[in-house]
């Protein structure tokens, strides 16, 4: 019964494993991204749907870079972000907060694509995206992974 037992956990560890999100470039976010916006974050508020518990972020959208916000899950008739609540590995988030969001249209766990990795702060007039400093060069190379100019 104990070598069953072995043999069934050895058998889950690459299950496991298959789970680690791939890291992927800023071309490939750019192209799985359904939604691409600069905004301001507004105050986090706890929303329940069925069993789940979101912390919804409001968007105070600046610009559109591909896609229509509007398709994007609302809150209180406006654009949102929806977080499942604890989430791990997460970016730090907070209101007032603006970014440069590569998102998902669907209410999943994290709406950023690549597992929270499309989600890219504004600081002081600058984002840090790989060598790019720039948040106008950021829109730049998002539109050109999208073959839009």
């Amino acid at each position: 019964m104990r070598a069953l037992w072995l043999a069934a956990l050895l058998g889950a560890a690459p299950l496991a494993a298959a789970t680690t999100a791939p890291t992927l470039t800023l071309e490939q976010q750019a192209k799985k991204a359904e939604v691409i916006v600069r905004a301001k974050l507004g105050p986090a508020a706890e929303v329940r749907v069925g069993e789940l518990i979101y912390s919804v972020y409001p968007l105070t959208v600046t610009e559109t870079i591909a896609g229509d916000p509007a398709r994007l899950p609302q809150h209180e008739g406006a654009p949102a972000l929806f977080v499942l609540k604890d989430l791990a590995d997460l970016p730090p988030l907070s209101a007032g907060q603006e970014v440069v969001a590569l998102l998902y249209t669907a209410r999943l766990d994290s709406p950023f694509v690549g597992f929270n990795q499309g989600l890219y702060a504004v600081s002081g007039g600058s984002v840090k995206a790989g060598t790019i400093t720039d948040p106008v060069k950021l829109r730049e190379a998002i539109l050109s992974a999208r073959g839009q100019r």
